[in-house]
């Protein structure tokens, strides 16, 4: 087997690691191929070639070559086209190419070589020559791959044992297609049968030919040399071949080896029996026998030895990850099915290398292949220094940005786990399990398995009762397991997450819910080892994620990107789930809330249980009993707590038990009436209290804190239930009148009654119809005005907490009347049609700046640990705070309920608050400019007007602006993230990016009339920061802000100087990779003149000559006449371009090319006739540069 030298002189050289990515042509299914006797010597046969190769490449790849024989017409097909198509079985394929290789094997070898060329996608031809009529020397000069720059061929020589083939091809560097890269159903069959067809190949031979020296010698010649080769097409193809091919040999070894033993294991026993004679003929032939499988099994170990030498050595480390990934895939696969040969750390290391891979694909295979080993415990123990040295590596990819090289990683590790004695560490594992948290799903349920099958599941936890007997033994160990674990992970807030890790692996146990509340309901003095505050705590939160989990059958928020659709037998499942839990949970959930009706974070937890409940239960069930027990016990918590968590979720379990579709309705909405009569009663009493000591207000902490908790019984249950009946607007919005005139009110009175007040006139709001009369509308009016005036009268309230909640009242409030969807009275209409007025857009603006972005100075203290966590749980909840008031506001502005122009102010903190908010204002970037792209723009240009004006007056007016100072530079960089905003679809965009360039140029040259229009423009350095949006602009736009930039330059002589500079670098950035503007800027600086004529492709080039120039151009420039020809014709093609995007541009950016408008700095007007489409497409339009287009717009 001959080697393939670099030898080529045109060529870079190559190295193992580092072949040179190049492509073939695009082919279809080819029939065409030829072999010859012969070598391509005279620049005649090249050119005949390369006409013949034309030719089969215009023919229909469907095309089929009818021959005559005895007198018949037979299709012919050749062997690629047999296979990619598979119209016939794989096994017949092969038998028909074996017996046609036992009639004449030189021809049958021609047509598999063939087969393996037409796979790599080559339209091209394949020439032989016998390799002995060839010096050695020849054969090594020959080696080579080249390019005949005459004919616009390639070539390929290499050697394939006894023939030194040369592959011809058209090269065509822009498709970069072949067979084995190409998508669709059909490709990945043909990829299949391409495999199949060599494992079957090697299956048929393995009794006669392939053995022969001359089969699997010219193949892995073949294989090896294309497997060398710079182009991809060939490299891949081939590689993938040579390794399905190890494998192929692989099983043949396999078998070989069990026919040897078996072999062996005969002659031996022949041999005792017969041990008293001489000679046997049995025994010779057994001898024989064994003698051929060795003789076998030591050629099919030459051939696995070549073909990982020639070609696995090379490839595996290949640029091309799907060739890597091959090789990876198939070494996993000759290790797990014949460990005794690869099994070991020579080949072991391999995978280990790659498993740093920078590519996802390799690094999966490797993961993929380990699996397969580490699943089988008696090859575990072979791997002991591979496991030492590549642990740390394996226990990191979990945290692989790819999710499912992460999974993977995940499943291996518990393979590892499972089979390999304490190869992790308690830090390993400590790690592992924290992944149970994370919000992609299937690498969560890996770590659930994990965490499961090592930590809350032993074995034989089943058979071994604990000391405590009963029945729920095995599911009482798991639970306290896993409750210790959840509140060592410290992340009490995310158990839904932990709960749906688990779910698929101990479904069983964390259903048994009889077990957890029985653990709950269980007292110290009749168990010892009853759970302690925080351990039942952590439980009714898990009781509650488990009933969630089984009743909606969805993974929780953040983790799936929709709700998942359930088959019919989980939806089977769910409903007997929701059965068993409301059983369960009707009769034991009361005697819980009055074991822990005293605890709130306990009962607020237990209270959204009912929510999952089927509440036919209570009827068919005749359950009514427990129902009126929850009642009271719902009751009796609302009266003892004032916590909002508890009171929402007892005003919630009200709304769920009072659906007036059931049964149980009227018996819920009695105690429910019955309840908020009481507390009303109770608020009435407090308030005429109150009312009666107005004039000498005077109430001590024990009033106000009655007081307090009455007004936020009534909002929480205000929030689900209509409570207009009892009046609630009235009194609360009287203590809110009575704050606003004397400002004394305690802020535990503001906020309930704020709220209170709110949903009233919500509650109102939605109650208005079209027979509503009069009287109510315009009552609720007074009361929508008035509410409105309380609310921006407290926005400068003294108290930071007040101010806030009246600004989130205030925006959702004009949230909600603005888009009131009403098809009522115009009286309804009238009321409804509420925006607020510019004094509330600017206070509501204000406040944004004075409470969001306002920065606060840290001050340096010496805290200890606690306090330090104490700290920073204040400052995140500060800045959750933050977040919600600057969201709500843009809410205002997404949805015009504010001006735009408003989002100015909030776009300045864009890059200074991006870690904060960014992503709100991003978002607020980005509604904008799907409502309404062109306010959008000039919204980012009015905010980078503003800053630069701040700017400017900051700076020393006498030494101008400076670059380099810190705002500046911040300017910039707010104006390149505005850019980036934009992406990468520049047809979408250009109409917003236009008109910051239009609206830029302008501000830049205020102010520059001054005397005779020559003074420098004040604001001329705002060119650099609309700089950055240069790039986002199509070419036909540049030229289009180019010339609208021009007429605002009276003399452009003058225009130089450093002071000149920004306008410099403005017009550099529009004319980047203008070829035909090269010569505008010269090397001092200085512009060429307006209505200068211009040497460029803008003016008509008639006649295949280039436009008139002066003597001087002429004799510098003059081009020979081939070159002006050329040149002629490149320029009629671009000047048909420019054209058409021309009359595309003044269609869609009328603001840059308003036609007929008067020019401000030239008197010449743009003049243009109609044109008809057969002849006069090129003389117009294009006599008029491009410069001269349209006047500024009138804003």
């Amino acid at each position: 087997m001959i080697a393939e030298p670099n030898t080529a002189s045109n060529l870079p050289s190559q190295k193992e690691n580092a072949v040179h990515d190049e492509t073939v042509p695009e082919s279809a299914v080819q029939n065409s191929s030829c072999v010859r006797n012969g070598n391509l010597k005279t620049p005649r046969e090249k050119r005949k070639v390369r006409e013949q190769c034309e030719n089969i490449r215009r023919n229909s790849s469907s095309r089929r070559v009818s021959q005559l024989q005895n007198g018949e017409v037979v299709e012919a097909v050749t062997l690629f086209e047999v296979v990619s198509m598979g119209k016939r079985a794989m096994q017949s394929v092969v038998d028909d190419w074996v017996e046609a290789y036992k009639q004449d094997r030189n021809v049958a070898l021609l047509d598999l070589i063939n087969f393996f060329i037409q796979c790599s996608g080559c339209q091209g031809m394949v020439t032989a020559e016998m390799f002995h009529s060839l010096q050695k020397k020849d054969v090594m000069r020959k080696m080579t791959e080249t390019f005949d720059e005459e004919t616009g061929l390639q070539y390929k020589k290499f050697m394939a044992y006894p023939w030194i083939l040369t592959v011809t091809w058209p090269v065509d560097m822009d498709n970069e297609d072949y067979p084995l890269i190409r998508t669709g159903p059909y490709w990945k069959k043909f990829k299949a049968n391409f495999c199949e067809f060599i494992a079957v190949l090697v299956q048929q031979c393995q009794c006669s030919i392939l053995y022969d020296s001359y089969l699997m010698d010219t193949i892995i010649s073949l294989l090896t040399g294309l497997a060398d080769s710079m182009v991809r097409a060939f490299r891949h193809t081939s590689t993938l071949a040579a390794m399905k091919l190890l494998t192929a040999v692989v099983s043949v070894h396999l078998n070989l080896d069990v026919n040897k033993h078996n072999a062996q294991r005969l002659y031996e026993v022949e041999k005792k029996r017969i041990s008293g004679k001489r000679t046997n003929y049995r025994l010779d032939q057994l001898e024989r026998k064994r003698k051929e499988y060795e003789h076998k099994l030591l050629e099919i170990q030459n051939m696995m030895n070549a073909i990982f030498k020639g070609t696995f050595l090379n490839r595996y480390r290949d640029v091309i990850p799907e060739i890597r990934a091959t090789c990876i895939e198939e070494i996993g696969s000759w290790i797990k099915t014949y460990p005794d040969a690869f099994l070991n750390d020579s080949y072991l290391k391999y995978i280990g290398w790659m498993l740093y891979d920078k590519q996802a694909e390799v690094r999966l295979k490797c993961l993929l292949g380990l699996q397969g080993i580490y699943s089988r415990k008696e090859l575990v123990s072979r791997m002991d220094l591979f496991t030492s040295r590549f642990k740390d590596r394996i226990v990191s990819m979990p945290l692989d940005k790819d999710h499912e090289v992460a999974v993977q990683a995940m499943k291996l590790l518990m393979l590892m786990s499972q089979n390999c004695e304490d190869v992790l560490s308690a830090e390993d594992c400590e790690t592992l399990y924290q992944f149970v948290y994370t919000t992609h799903r299937p690498l969560a349920v890996a770590a659930g398995e994990f965490l499961y099958k090592r930590l809350l599941s032993r074995e034989g936890d089943e058979e071994v009762q604990p000391k405590g007997g009963g029945k729920f033994g095995a599911s009482t160990d798991q639970l306290k397991r896993l409750i210790r674990f959840f509140l060592e992970s410290e992340l009490h807030k995310h158990v839904v997450y932990l709960i749906d890790s688990l779910w698929d692996w101990a479904g069983k146990f964390l259903k048994d819910w009889e077990c957890m509340t029985t653990l709950l309901l269980k007292n110290a003095e009749d168990d010892g080892e009853a759970l302690s505050d925080a351990h039942e705590s952590a439980l009714i939160e898990i009781i509650l994620a488990t009933v969630r989990e089984a009743a909606e059958g969805h993974p929780p928020a953040g983790r799936g990107a929709a709700k998942k659709i359930l088959s019919v037998k989980e939806k089977k499942i769910q409903l007997e789930d929701c059965t068993k839990i409301t059983e369960h949970f009707i009769m034991v959930l009361p005697q819980l809330l009055a074991k822990y009706s005293t605890d709130a974070q306990k009962v607020a937890n237990l209270l959204q249980i009912p929510q999952y409940y089927d509440l036919d239960v209570y009827s068919t069930g005749h359950l009514e009993k427990h129902l009126d027990a929850l009642l009271r016990e719902v009751k009796d918590i609302v009266a003892k707590h004032s916590d909002m968590s508890v009171l929402e979720a007892s005003s919630r379990t009200y709304y769920i038990l009072c659906s007036e579709e059931i049964a149980i309705y009227s018996q819920v909405d009695c105690a429910r009436t019955q309840l908020i009569d009481e507390l009303m009663g109770q608020l009435d009493q407090l308030l005429d209290g109150f009312w009666q000591k107005e004039e000498g207000f005077c109430m001590d902490a024990g009033e106000i804190s009655r007081m307090h908790s009455a007004l936020r019984r009534v909002a929480a249950f205000h929030n689900a239930h209509d409570l207009t009946k009892w009046n609630v607007c009235d009194k609360t919005l009287r203590l809110l009148v009575f704050e606003m005139e004397h400002g004394s009110l305690p802020v535990l009175m503001i906020l309930p009654a704020l709220q209170c007040t709110y949903f009233s006139l919500l509650w109102q709001l939605a109650a208005v119809s079209e027979n509503s009369p009069k009287e109510t509308l315009f009552a609720l009016r007074r009361n929508l005005r008035r509410f409105s005036q309380i609310c921006t009268c407290f926005l400068h309230h003294k108290e930071k907490d007040v101010r806030e909640k009246v600004f989130m009242i205030l925006c959702d409030w004009l949230l909600i009347l603005s888009h009131q969807d009403s098809n009522n009275n115009e009286e309804t209409l009238g009321l409804l049609d509420y925006l607020p007025n510019t004094s509330l857009q600017e206070k509501l603006l204000v406040f944004i700046q004075e409470h969001v972005f306002i920065e606060e100075e840290e001050e340096s203290k010496d805290l200890t640990e606690e306090e330090e966590r104490k700290d920073e749980s204040c400052k995140l909840d500060d800045l959750h705070k933050k977040r919600s008031l600057l969201a709500a506001y843009c809410k205002l502005i997404v949805y015009n309920v504010v001006e735009m122009t408003a989002a100015a102010e909030i776009y300045k903190y864009y890059v200074k608050t991006y870690n904060d908010f960014g992503d709100i204002i991003k978002e607020t970037l980005s509604r904008t400019r799907h409502n309404n792209k062109i306010q959008s723009a000039k919204t980012l240009i009015l905010c980078l007007q503003q800053l630069f004006q701040t700017h400017a007056e900051s700076q020393d007016s006498s030494s101008g602006v400076d670059f380099s100072s810190a705002s500046f530079t911040n300017m910039k960089e707010l104006a390149r993230r505005f850019s980036l905003t934009f992406g990468w679809d520049q047809v979408k965009s250009r109409e917003s990016v236009a008109m910051i360039h239009k609206e830029g140029i302008e501000f830049a040259f205020q102010g520059a009339t001054g005397v005779d229009g020559k003074c420098l423009p004040p604001n001329l350095s705002f060119l650099l920061i609309i700089s950055e949006f240069s790039n986002k602009l199509l070419k036909p736009d540049k030229r289009l802000v180019y010339a609208y930039l021009q007429r605002y330059v009276a003399e452009p002589l003058l225009c130089r100087g450093d002071e000149w500079q920004p306008l410099i670098w403005y017009r550099n950035s529009l004319l980047a990779n203008e070829d035909e503007e090269s010569s505008v800027l010269s090397s001092s600086g200085e512009w060429s003149p307006v209505g200068a004529s211009k040497t460029s492709f803008k003016r008509k080039l008639s006649n295949g000559s280039l436009p008139e120039t002066s003597q001087t151009e002429a004799a510098s420039k003059a081009p020979d006449p081939q070159c002006a020809s050329q040149l002629a014709s490149a320029a009629g093609k671009s000047r048909k371009r420019l054209k058409s995007r021309e009359m595309h541009l003044q269609e869609h950016l009328p603001f840059l090319c308003p036609g007929g408008l008067r020019r401000r700095y030239c008197k010449d007007e743009i003049k243009t006739e109609d044109v008809s489409e057969e002849g006069q497409a090129e003389d117009t339009i294009e006599d008029v540069d491009v410069d001269v287009v349209g006047a500024d717009q009138d804003s």
